[in-house]
C-alpha cells in the first residue's frame, strides 16, 4: 500500500507540473505582439499588453506611464507613421531581449536613418512592466543638432507652433509634423 501511495503521489505531482507548465505565459509571444501593436499604431492592443504602471528607460532616461498615458503616446507616435522592425528577439534565462529598428517621418528628418535599440523587456505576470532600451545605432549629436535647428527656426518663424516638441499627444504630434514640413519647405 505504501508503494502505491508513493506512486500515486508521483503521478499526481507529474500531472500538476504538466498543467502548470502548460499555463506558463509565453513572454516571447507577448513581446512580439507588443511590437506588432506599436508598429500598427494600435493603442488599445498595446495597453492590453502592458501593466497599468508601465515604464520605459531610454539610455538611462526613465519615463513612467499609466495605461491611458501610454495609449496617448502611441497616438502621438502614430502621427509620424512609424515602422518598428524586430531584428532579433529571444528569451534567455527567463528574460526577453530584443533588437529593434524604428524609423518614421520624425526620425528620418532628425536622424536620417533608423534608430536601433537593444531592449530588455520585463514582465509582471502576463503583462509587460517595463522596457529598458540602450541605443545600438543612434547619432545623438546629429539628432540634437537637427532638433535644435528645427526648434529655433519655429521659434523665429512660426511661434504659434512653439511647444510642439514636448506635447506628446496626437495634436502635439501633428504640430511636430507640421513644424518639420514648414522647416523643410522654408526655401
Amino acid at each position: 500500500m505504501n508503494k502505491f501511495t508513493v506512486l500515486l503521489l508521483l503521478i499526481t505531482i507529474g500531472i500538476i507540473s504538466c498543467k502548470n507548465s502548460g499555463k506558463e505565459i509565453d513572454k516571447l509571444e507577448i513581446a512580439k505582439e507588443f511590437y506588432i501593436a506599436i508598429d500598427n499604431s494600435n493603442p488599445l492592443k498595446t495597453t492590453e499588453l502592458i501593466t497599468e504602471k508601465f515604464t520605459t528607460i531610454d539610455d538611462g532616461f526613465e519615463q513612467k506611464y499609466s495605461g491611458n498615458e501610454y495609449a496617448e503616446w502611441v497616438k502621438w507616435d502614430s502621427v509620424f507613421q512609424p515602422t518598428y522592425e524586430i531584428l532579433k528577439i529571444e528569451k534567455e534565462n527567463g528574460i526577453v531581449k530584443a533588437k529593434i529598428s524604428k524609423t518614421d517621418k520624425r526620425i528620418s528628418f532628425l536622424h536620417h536613418e533608423p534608430i536601433v535599440t537593444d531592449e530588455i523587456i520585463q514582465f509582471e505576470g502576463n503583462k509587460i512592466k517595463n522596457i529598458n532600451r540602450t541605443s545600438a545605432s543612434f547619432n545623438v549629436e546629429e539628432f540634437v543638432k537637427n532638433r535644435d535647428e528645427l526648434v529655433n527656426w519655429i521659434t523665429e518663424n512660426q511661434p504659434e507652433l512653439n511647444g510642439f516638441l514636448n506635447d506628446q499627444t496626437k495634436s502635439g504630434g501633428m504640430n511636430y509634423l507640421k513644424a518639420i514640413e514648414l522647416y523643410k519647405n522654408k526655401k
